[in-house]
């Protein structure tokens, strides 16, 4: 790269040096004779350099923020995310010194920061934002908590120093509406609740109360990885006792995770991991459940994954709206290495930046990259060109902490915990319109009926309408429905999935139409705009389905389109819910 661009920082423009000439205009000079290229070098040097003049008391305090480094291109939305925690913001005049600092274009920076939800970009004479963010989910299960009234109350309170935006989901639907004050979360969150932790200066994440590396140890946790590093196990019997068992990406995708161990280390190394902690999707909230319960399951697990596939160093990617996760995480994994525990890898905690997008796993990996999170074209896929361009074993939390206790019970204890042909154990994200939402553990295969008992029944004056199987994207099935497992291969050929076993609860006072319709512009929001089936068609869908009447043929077409043409799964699936509708639900289309 050159070191002279339009952001004004690079070459000294105003003395010439670095112009071919020497001096101001003429014809460039080479060994003490004339060029022969007619014409070349007539331009005038400039005097001054082009666009904004960097201040010395913004390298100075970018500096001082981001700290002495390295500032390699990776850590650009850590370096980021320090300026934004610092002043409130980013101010163009630190995005330029943070450039220079690493030795970046201006318009590269600029173009990962304005990419990111979480970052507020402000330009020279623009305002900073109000000293208090006050972020109110709007996602569907908080939606039919009350989400739109709250947002609505909170504009007509006039409150200093504050604003109010809306947010995808925030990760705690079993507790909506979900509301952030800063870091803060605020469970069934009112405005009396809101305005208290405004008043109260209280904008930073609770750390609740989890199993500590003491206590982990103590009940014999860490005994199944130092068997692994002491070669009393080897890597193919853990990776068969992890097939056998059944046990597969619980992410979404739910590929068997045996096999995706040993595809990984197939190919030469070195080789990286990464750990997708973006748990985005609407409706789920399992992994918070366990990074704050017992993280150190999970860190096993992942410790043992590296081993398995020689994972030079480990990447956990961890959405931004999980502040206590993040440090719960950073106090634990010191003691972990502390203890000796990972002499055998590296780890490195990465923060997303609100990017519902950087869930898939290539887009996550651009992410670690330091770039936007846009999804790569496949193949190659991320096992074989991943991390800089490294083999890559990708694994989500939940499926990584479920690995110790597999390794040591045995593969014929996980695999028996599943019914309905299904196997092993699984995690629940229920919310919606039950008596007591939450994480539910059972049986793999259980059905929606089955879960709705599990949570105390319908709530009082509300009858079983339909459900959501699988998060936003995986469709909705009207209650006659409701006998289906809810398992991988079982609810595609009514053009649903599982995926993240995120499972919302309606009743007959939910209008699917509305329901549809929330989802749709959770996607269109959320597209990253790379691809045009998925960026312009989410916005034509939204249109179309805030009409007082669908158009079907016309909303057929569109669908088809994107899940042929979308690059990724969120524009393949995101008219799932519409197309269920349709196809379900014709009382409420009028």
């Amino acid at each position: 790269m050159t070191s002279d661009n339009a952001s004004g920082f690079g070459r000294n423009h105003a003395t010439g040096a670095g112009n071919a000439s020497g001096g101001f205009g003429g014809e460039p000079w080479e060994g003490g004779k004339r060029s022969p290229h007619p014409g070349a070098g007539r331009r005038k040097a400039l005097i001054f350099p082009k666009g904004r003049l960097l201040k010395d008391d913004e390298r100075q305090a970018v500096a001082q923020i981001v700290g002495p480094g390295p500032h390699t291109h990776d850590m650009l939305i850590e370096n980021l995310h320090k300026i934004q925690d610092k002043e409130g913001c980013l101010p163009v005049g630190h995005l330029q010194a943070l450039g220079e600092l690493m030795r970046m274009p201006m318009a590269a920076v600029y173009e990962v920061a304005t990419f990111y939800a979480h970052f507020d970009v402000i330009s020279d004479g623009e305002p900073r934002p109000a000293e208090h963010t006050i972020r109110v989910c709007d996602s569907l299960s908080c939606m039919m908590a009350g989400a739109e009234e709250l947002l609505a109350a909170l504009g007509a309170e006039d409150m200093e120093n504050v604003r109010v935006l809306r947010a995808p989901c925030l990760g705690s639907c079993h507790t909506a509406p979900a509301v952030h004050v800063g870091h803060a979360h605020v469970d069934h969150a009112t405005v009396d609740k809101i305005k208290s932790q405004v008043e109260h200066g209280r904008s930073h994440a609770t750390i609740p109360d989890y199993q500590t590396f003491e206590s982990y140890t103590a009940d014999g946790g860490y005994a199944v990885l130092k068997q692994c590093l002491g070669g009393e196990r080897s890597v193919d019997s853990v990776i068969t006792t992890l097939s056998d068992g059944g046990l597969r990406g619980l992410g979404g995708a739910g590929f068997p995770t045996g096999r995706k161990w040993t595809f990984v280390r197939g190919y030469k190394g070195p080789r990286l991991m990464a750990v997708n902690g973006d748990e985005g999707e609407p409706g789920t909230f399992k992994d918070r459940h366990y990074l704050e319960t017992r993280p150190h399951a999970f860190i096993e697990g992942m410790l043992i994954g590296a081993w398995a596939v020689e994972a030079e160093q480990v990447f956990i990617y961890m959405r931004d709206e999980y502040p206590a996760v993040r440090e719960i995480l950073a106090t634990e994994l010191a003691k972990v290495e502390a203890a000796g525990l990972m002499r055998h890898t590296k780890i490195q905690v990465r923060r997303g930046a609100g990017a519902y997008i950087c869930g898939e796993e290539s887009a996550m990996i651009e992410s670690i990259e330091g770039k936007r999170g846009l999804p790569r074209q496949r193949p190659p896929y991320v096992a074989e060109v991943g991390i800089f361009g490294r083999p890559t074993l990708v694994n989500n939390v939940e499926t990584l902490y479920w690995i110790p206790s597999i390794l040591a019970k045995g593969s014929s204890w996980f695999a028996s915990q599943g019914k309905n042909g299904a196997k092993g154990l699984r995690s629940y994200s229920v919310s919606g319109r039950v008596k007591t939402p939450g994480v539910v553990l059972t049986a793999a295969g259980t059905t929606a009926a089955e879960l709705i008992e599990l949570c105390g029944g319908m709530l009082d004056g509300h009858a079983f309408k339909g459900y959501l199987p699988g998060g936003a994207s995986g469709g909705i099935l009207p209650s006659s429905m409701a006998d289906i497992p809810l398992d991988f291969g079982q609810l595609e050929k009514h053009g649903c999935f599982v995926g993240s076993h995120a499972v919302v609860i309606l009743s007959d006072k939910d209008d699917m139409k509305s329901v549809a319709l929330n989802l749709m512009r959770f996607f269109e929001d959320e597209s990253c705009g790379q691809c045009t089936p998925c960026r312009a068609g989410t916005e034509k869908a939204v249109k179309l389905m805030g009409a007082k009447s669908w158009d079907k043929p016309l909303l057929d077409d569109l669908s088809q389109v994107m899940r042929d043409a979308s690059i990724c799964g969120l524009g393949q699936a995101a008219s799932n819910p519409l197309q269920s509708v349709l196809k379900f639900f014709p009382e409420d289309l009028g």
